[in-house]
């Protein structure tokens, strides 16, 4: 066992500088991530394989410069010396050949590699977007009472009272509204809304999907400002911070971008019902004691394991599901986890499902999850469409959007919005 810990002494150092090199960006959380997870990959495999100490070590160093590497070059080239230099020192000591050591470093770099097809690289640039075009005229500038934000302090960020201090500081002139512990994120919004020209709301894509659908309803832009946890309608806008939200309000850079809802309530990213739906509950129970992050994992092992099938009716036809995911706007990539998108404003809905009819079609998903080719997996299926019609025939009614789960209809549509959302963001 001691041995073991002094084995993962330098793993675990180099993940911390790792994350260090990356703080402040979400590549810098995916490259610790992703370096952590080829790192613990290729020790477990070592261990499974009894090599010698000087070997694995030799694999671990290259899983971990590789893994960095596939998410930030720069951190990555800092650390692509370091399978040269544990494999020398190795050597040099005696304690393995140097055919031995380079066979190791193919191995680590290999399964830093094959990692990108279980979970895919995303891209570093924001989706495409269109400007807002015709004869609307959008608020350029921060002056006076036209801009209302709403706060969310309990969207999961920290440091609550440095962010409202600058937003104070850097839109001096708007109305902000902190909500406090008991206050509705609803009513809030549409008090913000009535009157302003520019609804602004701060938080996680909770937050930000409540926003969007009052802003849509009173028709007038949404100033996003990425606060919470989770933020991926905010990173696909390329707002990778307040600062960027703020900058194309002052230059008056609006884009369009699609809005779909379900069962009449609105969403920005994604929309479900069934096994996903207990997902997210099941992380709400635990995020508190445990963190989002962590409760994220251990809610889907336990929903993998007691999940039951949802009988739905879906366009008139009855079907038998183990899961469904409808995003607004495709995702990529296909056949896999939908990951992030290209486009805002395709007008589509992007529909996969698991068929949980066939035999054996949970073991079909998890082997074809592993193998990276859900793509070709029988109980899975995937298509586009602009509305899908359900009724649910097994009773259950809870339905998710954006990571929010609430009571909806025993018959429910799931739509694009006719009309578009308009958002500051940079298009240029």
């Amino acid at each position: 066992m001691r041995r073991s810990r002094r084995a993962w002494g330098p793993d675990l150092a180099g993940v911390a500088v790792l994350a260090a090199l990356g703080a402040g960006g979400r590549f810098g959380r995916r490259g610790a991530l992703r370096a952590t997870g080829a790192v613990v990959a290729t020790r477990l495999l070592s261990g499974l394989c009894r090599v010698p100490k000087a070997v694995a070590d030799t694999a671990a160093a290259s899983a971990l410069a590789m893994g960095a590497g596939l998410e930030l070059p720069w951190p990555g080239a800092l650390l692509a010396a370091a399978p040269g230099l544990v494999g020398l020192h190795h050597v040099r000591a005696g304690g393995a050949r140097a055919d031995a050591v380079l066979a190791a470093a193919a191995v680590g770099a290999g399964v830093a590699v094959g990692s990108a097809r279980l979970w895919p690289i995303a891209p570093r640039t924001a989706a495409e977007l269109r400007p807002a075009g015709g004869t609307r005229r959008h608020l350029a500038g921060t002056a006076g009472d036209l801009v209302t934000v709403v706060v969310n302090t309990s969207a999961g960020s920290k440091g609550d009272d440095e962010a409202f201090d600058h937003l104070r500081q850097a839109l001096p002139e708007a109305r902000l509204v902190q909500l406090g512990e008991g206050d509705d994120l609803g009513d809030a919004l549409e008090a913000a809304a009535a009157g302003a020209r520019v609804l602004g709301a701060m938080g996680g894509d909770g937050t930000l999907n409540a926003a969007a659908g009052v802003a849509h309803a009173h028709g007038v832009p949404l100033l996003a400002l990425p606060g919470g946890t989770l933020n991926h309608f905010a990173r696909d806008v390329g707002l990778a911070s307040t600062d960027d939200a703020i900058s194309a309000l002052e230059s008056g850079e609006v884009v369009e971008v699609d809005l779909a809802s379900i069962d009449g309530h609105c969403f920005l990213n994604t929309a479900s019902f069934g096994g996903y739906v207990e997902l997210v509950d099941a992380r709400r129970q635990l995020e508190d004691r445990i963190g989002k992050w962590a409760a994220m994992l251990v809610a889907l092992v336990q929903v993998l394991r007691r999940s039951q099938a949802t009988e739905v009716e879906i366009d008139g036809r009855r079907r038998l599901l183990w899961m469904i995911f409808v995003g607004n706007c495709a995702y990529h990539p296909h056949g896999f986890a939908p990951s992030w998108r290209t486009r805002l404003d395709d007008g589509q809905l992007d529909v996969r499902l698991v068929d949980a009819g066939l035999p054996g079609a949970r073991i079909r998903l998890v082997l074809a999850v592993l193998t990276g080719r859900l793509g070709r997996c029988r109980a899975y299926e995937q298509w586009s469409t602009r509305q899908v019609d359900v009724r649910r025939v097994d009773g259950d009614r809870r339905l998710a959007r954006d990571g929010e789960t609430f009571d909806g209809s025993a018959e429910f549509s799931i739509v694009k919005c006719d009309e578009p959302l308009l958002v500051y963001a940079p298009h240029g």
